[in-house]
């Protein structure tokens, strides 16, 4: 396996030492470096990129329109969201020339948690049919899954490596190590749009359900210890 050169790297070369390698390389680079790279490394059809267009979303997005334009993003819709937040997508989406994929649950499966309100009973039951799910059934077809977590977000968060295996897929987080004060310095500098729900108080943006105002994401699934969706566990 070959990390230096523009040579892709294939789903047999994922070893625990690859993934070593591939944290050590990283690790000294800028998020914009960083994905760039990606792309010497992995074939942008083997890259899937997800965003939930929440609070500060436009951060990971501005960066990856600079780098490829040509990445899909996919968005879950679950049904629940904010209309601030379809409103920010839709903003995102043209001020970046985004080439966003909407996935969402089984229509049945869906309306049976709307009539269920299993929000309420089972959040995470109510998650894994309206966001891990659907999910699923695409992620088989990637090799690498980008997502925007930064470690500061949540004591879950503060453990992952740039690059870790969950499951059959590679993650990569590669805001994973940027502090709060220089993602909003990027923010500032760039005047990046804010979600319209920041100005309110919603610091973690999710379903309109489980969301209230908050600090990080203390507003998230409000007086329950659940502090992750369940996709990034």
């Amino acid at each position: 396996m070959i990390l230096n050169n523009p040579t892709t790297i294939q789903s047999s070369e994922i070893t625990d030492e690859s993934i070593q390698l591939l944290n050590k390389k990283y690790k000294s680079l800028s998020a914009t470096n960083r994905i760039k790279e990606l792309y010497k490394d992995f074939d942008i059809q083997d890259v899937m990129l997800t965003s939930s267009f929440a609070a500060t979303s436009a951060f990971l997005l501005k960066i990856f329109s600079d780098v490829n334009k040509k990445q899909p993003v996919f968005f879950i819709d679950t049904g629940y969201h904010f209309e601030e937040t379809l409103k920010y997508k839709a903003e995102l989406e043209q001020l970046y020339g985004l080439h966003v994929k909407s996935i969402s649950a089984i229509k049945e499966e869906h309306e049976f948690t709307t009539k269920d309100e299993t929000w309420k009973k089972n959040p995470d039951f109510c998650c894994s049919i309206n966001k891990v799910r659907p999910l699923e059934t695409i992620k088989k077809h990637y090799k690498v899954w980008v997502s925007g977590l930064m470690e500061w977000q949540s004591d879950h968060r503060s453990t992952l490596d740039i690059f870790e295996m969950r499951g059959e897929i590679l993650k990569f987080y590669p805001l994973l190590d940027i502090t709060k004060e220089e993602r909003d310095a990027y923010i500032e500098k760039h005047q990046l749009p804010f979600h319209p729900l920041v100005a309110q108080g919603y610091n973690s943006i999710g379903c309109s359900h489980c969301t209230v105002p908050g600090e990080d994401r203390s507003g998230r699934w409000n007086n329950n210890p659940k502090t992750e969706c369940g996709l990034h566990l």
